[in-house]
């Protein structure tokens, strides 16, 4: 991989990883410093790259400029019974243009999840999240999105890409590689009813902060993800201040903590971004603190995968069909390592959609299909391939 597009981290913030404690994260993950250069990548399976690009941010001005703090708790926190080697890149420095940070940061990406390495990105505006959905052009296979966001941040057609308006560019923007999108813990409020039609029209996921309270209901939806990207500002204003655009609404810190377990748990992430956090307002640590510790949960999570999707032999899977009236059955399938179910659609003949012939799911929806009720989320991918 390209190496110029990283600087080190903070020499100041290396030698705070220097004095914590042995068994400290600081201590034991590989990491990019003037005094030891770029780490080798043999061996690693998840890589942390630091973002100092805001200048697309709206209203939130100064986000991506320090990411020290976030490093420094990250660094003192304890390892978990982990069999993973982690690496911090450092930081992607801000571009002559906001678009030379895009393709530096897409360029590393690409790099990355072609050696298979799982990829965590902090700091800078969420419009990061379009050069990180770039990335995967060089796999040529669609592409699912999972956001944490109060906000969809569609804005017009007209305007110019920014934290504000990035997801309109995924859809509209070619190479159009967006299998689906799905909004976790968006505020009706916040969004215009036009946007709310739109994204059912195009059989999107969009779940209200309210339905998603029960947080282990966001697990089959991020399960199904390939890139995660969680705006800071989705977590109500008592837990992260650290945002201009932060507000009495939203999740709790330690939901957030267990939505990113979920993200990592899931075999198909393969990169979790955590955005839009500004440390002028980060006094008291408490923004930086709760980012660090959802990047230890999401690494809880990796170490964690059962690695039973895509399934490689059915003899691991208890198998249910249920036929529902005037229908096809809908077949489900049970992992015996991890109890975890999917649903199939069987009329996928195109290549490029194999990979969403199996959809995620709950018990709950093998039980609404025994009860003639068509699960919402297979009747939405059935439309997208149909």
């Amino acid at each position: 991989m390209n190496n110029d597009f990283l600087s080190p981290i903070d020499e100041k913030v290396f030698a705070h990883a220097a004095v914590q404690a042995p068994q400290s994260l600081g201590k034991n993950i590989r990491i990019h410093s003037a005094q030891n250069g770029f780490p080798d990548l043999d061996g690693v399976s998840i890589a942390i790259i630091g973002v100092k690009e805001g200048r697309n941010s709206v209203d939130n001005e100064g986000c991506g400029d320090d990411l020290r703090k976030i490093r420094n708790n990250f660094y003192k926190l304890f390892l978990g019974k982990w069999k993973l080697q982690i690496a911090d890149l450092g930081n992607v420095e801000s571009g002559n243009t906001v678009h030379d940070t895009y393709f530096a940061v897409s360029e590393i990406v690409s790099s990355l999840i072609k050696k298979n390495i799982i990829v965590i990105l902090i700091g800078g505006g969420q419009d990061i999240t379009y050069a990180n959905y770039r990335a995967y052009d060089v796999l040529e296979q669609t592409i699912n999105l999972a956001v944490i966001d109060s906000h969809f941040d569609l804005g017009n057609l007209e305007d110019e890409l920014n934290s504000k308006s990035f997801l309109s560019k995924i859809i509209m923007d070619k190479p159009n590689n967006l299998f689906n999108y799905s909004n976790i813990g968006y505020q009706t409020y916040f969004n215009s009813q036009e946007e709310i039609n739109l994204l059912q029209n195009l059989y999107f996921d969009t779940y209200r902060l309210g339905e998603v309270r029960s947080i282990e209901l966001v697990e089959p939806i991020l399960r199904d993800a390939d890139i995660v990207s969680v705006d800071i500002s989705s977590v109500r204003q008592s837990d992260a201040p650290a945002n201009k655009n932060a507000n009495p609404n939203g999740f709790y810190g330690d939901q957030l903590c267990s939505i990113a377990r979920y993200a990592g748990i899931s075999d198909k992430v393969t990169s979790f971004g955590v955005y839009e956090y500004n440390g002028q307002l980060d006094m008291n640590n408490q923004t930086s603190n709760l980012i660090a510790q959802t990047m230890w949960y999401f690494i809880e999570g990796v170490n964690f995968r059962a690695k039973d999707y895509p399934y490689s032999s059915k003899e691991s899977y208890q198998k249910f069909s249920v036929v529902l009236e005037d229908d096809d059955p809908i077949n489900f399938y049970k992992s015996d390592k991890s109890g975890r179910w999917w649903m199939e659609i069987n009329l996928i003949t195109d290549n490029k959609y194999k990979r969403h012939a199996l959809i995620p799911c709950a018990y709950q929806d093998y039980v609404k299909a025994i009860e003639q009720k068509i699960p919402e989320r297979w009747f939405k991918a059935l439309q997208k391939l149909t």
